[in-house]
């Protein structure tokens, strides 16, 4: 209990200081808010009054208070363009997002997964060699060149899948998966290649260990030891990554919603930041950091799952 405490107080903090970095991303961007929403023609007069109207004339730690109080109730501001609300702006697109990320990371670990596993089982063997060598080649292409490349051979010429666009699930669920397979394997192919070499590096070990080799003695089958015995304590790492990687994995977002047009909140945040709209991209730092932040703490969270041994050292504190 005492553990569990300790995390959420841990994570509170966490979630204040991600919050203040954010208000003051805002402070630290150049221009000015109410020159943004009035135009550069804008009156001392007027723009005294937009930023009185938005609590600009107040001290800051006034205004982020006031920022975080309405950021908890959910308000998180208007778009300067079209006076949409932020949260308005984010539930739209989120969903988007969320399902390019669910996606990709399946298909990292459904093929990473038994790769690594059976590379690990060989190794040096030829498809070690094979895997090892392929995982390497992909992590030194960027994500905007594999998706260039898949959309020239996938969409162009082979006419498999359309180059962009998104068709929401609730319109036709085969249309939208059709749109999301070229935009998920351009994310997943970095992640893959990064999950088999990781994963095979501690299965190696894993394979060395006393308890592998007891097992073996008793007679049980190599796909036995391999899945029960020596993938789960091998998978922390991978875990680790995991939550890790979620950072990069939404900044890869950005630039795959740009070269797809899929309408997720990286498209939204380039769009807001190509027109001075800094309450939308404040919105979408702070969901980010914050879907971050809780992403590492359910990680850590999933280490108590993996390994019983975490969970007593937990109690006996």
């Amino acid at each position: 209990m005492r553990t569990v405490v300790s995390k959420l107080t841990y994570l509170i903090l966490v979630l204040l200081a991600v919050t203040l970095l954010t208000f003051l991303l805002l402070k630290l961007l150049p221009g000015d808010p109410a020159i943004n929403i009035l135009g550069p023609s804008a009156t001392p007069q007027a723009v005294a009054q937009i930023h009185h109207h938005l609590g600009l004339d107040k001290p800051l730690p006034v205004q982020y208070l006031n920022w975080l109080g309405n950021a908890v109730r959910g308000n998180l501001g208007k778009a300067y363009q079209n006076n949409q609300t932020t949260v308005s702006a984010l539930r739209q697109r989120l969903p988007v997002t969320i399902e390019l990320l669910i996606i990709s990371q399946l298909l990292a670990l459904v093929i990473s997964i038994p790769v690594a596993i059976y590379a690990a089982y060989r190794p040096n063997g030829w498809f070690d060699r094979v895997s090892t060598t392929t995982a390497f080649g992909l992590l030194s292409i960027p994500d905007f060149i594999v998706g260039v490349l898949l959309v020239l051979i996938f969409a162009v010429r082979l006419h498999w899948f359309p180059a962009t666009g998104y068709t929401p699930i609730s319109q036709n669920l085969q249309q939208n998966l059709k749109s999301m397979v070229l935009p998920s394997i351009t994310l997943a192919v970095g992640e893959l290649a990064a999950f088999v070499r990781l994963l095979r590096t501690d299965m190696i070990a894993t394979l060395q260990e006393d308890y592998i080799t007891m097992a073996k003695s008793k007679g049980m089958s190599d796909r036995h030891i391999l899945l029960r015995h020596a993938f789960r304590p091998s998978s922390f790492s991978l875990v680790t990554v995991l939550g890790l990687n979620l950072g990069r994995l939404i900044g890869g977002t950005f630039i795959v919603e740009t070269i797809f047009a899929l309408p997720g909140i990286g498209d939204l945040a380039i769009r807001s930041i190509y027109s001075r709209d800094y309450l939308v991209v404040q919105g979408v730092v702070l969901v980010i950091a914050v879907g971050y932040v809780l992403a590492n703490a359910a990680v850590d969270i999933l280490y108590t799952v993996l390994d019983p041994r975490i969970r007593h050292a937990g109690a006996t504190v």
